[in-house]
């Protein structure tokens, strides 16, 4: 049993696309406080700890807060090569900005334009939205593993990577009721999902992901 839908490509939106971002802007680093993800407007995150922590590069990012029931374990953040980290570690932030839209206020917050852009960005306005017009978000643990970093002609980046979980379950928005019930059930392929992602550096030297796309039970999972 799926606990969380996969994030899917901004392809699987084209009947949607019609529905604008101007809650969410076009990309980049020119966020105001007064922006809001499409759907996303009634979360409650009072018990938030920040998470990941600020770079040392000299970048002005925006802080992301997740719920002290949220959180995400990264494998393979560390792989020898400066370069690639970087890209990791602003794919990470990309990740958990999505789930900061999910399971938090979500507006106000800039995190989610700053690390997407172009069809990411609509793909993930759509994912918040669907969580919200739903009056879900979720709680537990999601791990992200086999991560790979490919540099591209042109200098964007790919990277992939996979998503576990398992260890994450549905919750009402408005009552804060868990369901565990899918805990019960043994996990299959189908909760392991592949992302593809290309990420295209900034003028601000930002990371951003542009394009995702998404697989269940993908052999680079298994």
């Amino acid at each position: 049993m799926n606990r969380r839908p996969a994030l899917l490509s901004a392809a699987a939106f084209a009947a949607a696309a019609a529905l604008s971002l101007s809650a969410c802007g076009g990309g980049g680093d020119d966020s105001k406080d007064g922006d809001k993800i499409a759907g996303a407007d009634n979360g409650a995150s009072t018990s938030a700890s920040p998470s990941p922590k600020a770079s040392d590069d000299g970048i002005d990012r925006p802080e992301i807060k997740l719920p002290k029931d949220v959180k995400n374990v990264f494998e393979g953040r560390k792989t020898g090569d400066a370069k690639k980290d970087a890209v990791l570690a602003d794919n990470e932030r990309r990740i958990e900005s999505v789930d900061e839209a999910i399971t938090g206020e979500a507006k106000g917050h800039p995190a989610l334009k700053f690390y997407s852009a172009g069809d990411a960005l609509l793909s993930a306005a759509k994912y918040v939205e669907g969580y919200h017009k739903d009056g879900k978000s979720f709680e537990g643990t999601t791990r992200y593993f086999n991560r790979q970093v490919t540099f591209l002609e042109g200098g964007a980046a790919a990277v992939t990577y996979c998503m576990d979980d398992t260890q994450t379950y549905p919750k009402d928005r408005k009552t804060g009721k868990v369901d565990r019930s899918s805990g019960e059930a043994p996990a299959t392929a189908k909760d392991y999902i592949f992302y593809n992602t290309r990420l295209e550096k900034n003028g601000s030297g930002v990371w951003q992901t542009t394009r995702v796309s998404s697989e269940k039970a993908a052999k680079e999972c298994a």
